[in-house]
């Protein structure tokens, strides 16, 4: 299935083809625009030939700094989220044999083992490992057992919490109101 989750059709193809860009795309999202954050794959392809984990892990730290600066930046924090993405290339080697949908399919794991494998990941929460796994189950047809109820509420049929729920500019729209509310509730409780 086609992801739309950039508004640019290169990116989107790659994180709809390329498990491991899909990942890093959810990895880069925080603090910076969804979009942003899952076109940062197809920048770091771009600029370095390769999205490869084990050529990701191995790259000069420095140099790879760099390329997260280049403009347009990969990330409003290049020092500390290359770094991540160096770990999490280097995880995705040696604990994956750099196949990055092994998490997910590896040995027929039921939803609930999905999200442990995510949450073992640097840099993956137990939210945006709910998350990811709500997107691989609603928009990727990962049939895993429990996936739902692993990743609720993010997989609820019908909802607009998350990437997870996006297919569309309108839906985009759903889901960015639905998060204005939630910190406008949550600030009405402080």
């Amino acid at each position: 299935m086609m992801l739309n989750l950039t508004g640019d059709s290169a990116a989107d193809t790659l994180l709809s083809e390329d498990p491991f860009a899909l990942l890093l795309g959810m990895l880069l999202d925080q603090q910076i625009a969804m979009e942003t954050a899952f076109a940062g794959p197809a920048k770091i392809r771009d600029r370095i030939g390769s999205l490869d984990p084990s050529a990701i892990a191995g790259f000069d730290s420095d140099a790879f700094v760099e390329v997260f600066r280049a403009t347009p930046a990969v990330h409003r924090y290049p020092g500390s989220m290359a770094a991540r993405t160096q770990t999490l290339a280097g995880v995705i080697e040696t604990n994956w044999n750099g196949d990055a949908s092994a998490l997910w399919t590896a040995g027929t794991p039921d939803g609930a083992e999905i999200l442990r494998r995510l949450k073992a990941l640097p840099g993956f929460g137990e939210q945006k490992a709910k998350i990811f796994l709500a997107l691989l189950g609603k928009r990727l047809g990962l049939t895993a057992p429990g996936w739902r109820e692993a990743s609720a509420p993010y997989g609820e049929d019908g909802s607009f919490r998350s990437v997870a729920d996006i297919v569309d500019p309108e839906s985009l729209n759903r889901v960015r109101e639905t998060k204005r509310a939630a910190k406008a509730a949550a600030k009405k409780k402080e």
